[in-house]
């Protein structure tokens, strides 16, 4: 939140946990001088049941601590390795994917673009991961249409799921439903509310504020809304629409 930013204080930083509607179910403020991890285990023991529940969260979150949390609550993971965890990223980059199968492919053109996504999976049970069970590559080839300029990129991740329970196109669509925050969420947040130019500074308020921007989002996302800009208009045109959505009328 850059406009919470004083010459006393830096802007407040949250961290949310958002389900697969865009709904957010729970958030918390990073303390000053400190980052996103020490937050994750009390922002998902807000949320009462895990159980069965597939977490997925950026590769900072990788951290052996919050495998070992998650499978104690009855979650599994689907957690992102970068090179950021050198010897992990090396273990699971260096597995014969050559040799591995097929599990998932997928091609879509959008945005000026073709991409093709591949996954492949590979059962593997000494990860140095807690409960991880296997790992996973997903190869995306992307080709600008404008400039014939082609990319590929290939990531990695671990999970504990095991072989059998979720299959490729499961998993590719929660894989990609993880970047799904930035266009549920955080885009709405920046380009709807314009949440970076708030001036709301003081105590707890910038907290307070984006809970409430969470809250109206959910409750759109819950009354069917694809388009949050278009639902915000039509919700103050009409005060019907509001209490509507909230089941109250």
């Amino acid at each position: 939140m850059r406009g919470s930013r004083t010459t006393e204080k830096t802007a407040v930083v949250l961290l949310a946990a958002m389900d697969h509607t865009g709904t957010v179910l729970a958030q918390r403020q990073i303390a000053d001088k400190s980052n996103e991890i020490p937050a994750f285990a009390t922002l998902l023991d807000a949320i009462e049941n895990l159980d069965g529940v597939v977490i997925t969260a950026d590769a900072l979150h990788t951290q052996h601590a919050h495998g070992a949390h998650l499978r104690s609550r009855g979650a599994h993971y689907l957690a992102i390795v970068k090179k950021n965890h050198a010897k992990l990223h090396d273990q699971v980059r260096h597995l014969p994917w050559r040799d591995m199968p097929l599990e998932h492919y997928d091609r879509t053109r959008a945005h000026h673009r073709i991409e093709i996504r591949r996954l492949k999976a590979a059962a593997f049970d000494h990860l140095d991961y807690p409960d991880a069970k296997q790992a996973l590559q997903i190869t995306r080839w992307r080709l600008d249409r404008a400039t014939g300029e082609p990319t590929i990129e290939r990531i990695y991740l671990i999970t504990s799921l095991a072989p059998g329970t979720a299959t490729g196109p499961e998993l590719a669509s929660w894989i990609r439903g993880h970047w799904g925050i930035e266009n549920l969420l955080h885009h709405v947040r920046d380009r709807t509310f314009r949440e970076d130019d708030s001036k709301v500074r003081t105590g707890h308020l910038p907290r307070t504020m984006t809970s409430l921007r969470n809250l109206a989002i959910g409750v759109h996302r819950q009354d069917g809304a694809a388009n949050m800009a278009a639902a915000l208009r039509r919700a103050a045109r009409d005060y019907r629409r509001p209490l509507t959505a909230l089941r109250l009328t």
